[in-house]
């Protein structure tokens, strides 16, 4: 089973900057979709970003559009979120997860097959 570990989340002002990243257990061939979701207190797992197999085709929630950045290093199941011009509505904890289905990516948590523990991002106004 491949586990997930998210890193560097934290506190920031309103308006500055923070990069999750998020590192599979153990080396495989078979690359994953990645894709890293958040979760508030009260509210429903939602999607922030996805990224392809092969790091071209990437996909983002309309309200990070612009300000988040999803990458992946090389053809490894590691993934990064930079995270600018960060706002108060972007607290939440940040999951990572894989998918090991090689179709389409997916905003939905369904499809997803493994899931980090999650990072506490904290945006203060």
């Amino acid at each position: 089973q491949v586990q997930l570990v998210e890193s560097g989340g934290g506190s920031v002002q309103a308006g500055g900057s923070l990069r999750l990243s998020c590192e599979a257990s153990r080396r495989t061939r078979v690359t994953y979709i990645m894709g890293w979701f958040r979760q508030s207190p009260g509210k429903e797992r939602e999607f922030v970003a996805a990224i392809g197999r092969y790091g071209t085709i990437r996909d983002y929630a309309d309200s990070v559009k612009g300000r988040f950045t999803i990458s992946r290093e090389g053809a490894k199941n590691t993934v990064f979120l930079q995270m600018n011009s960060l706002k108060p509505e972007d607290t939440a904890v940040y999951y990572c997860a894989a998918d090991r289905d090689p179709g389409v990516l997916s905003s939905a948590p369904g499809p997803y097959d493994y899931w980090g523990h999650g990072t506490q991002v904290t945006v203060s106004s």
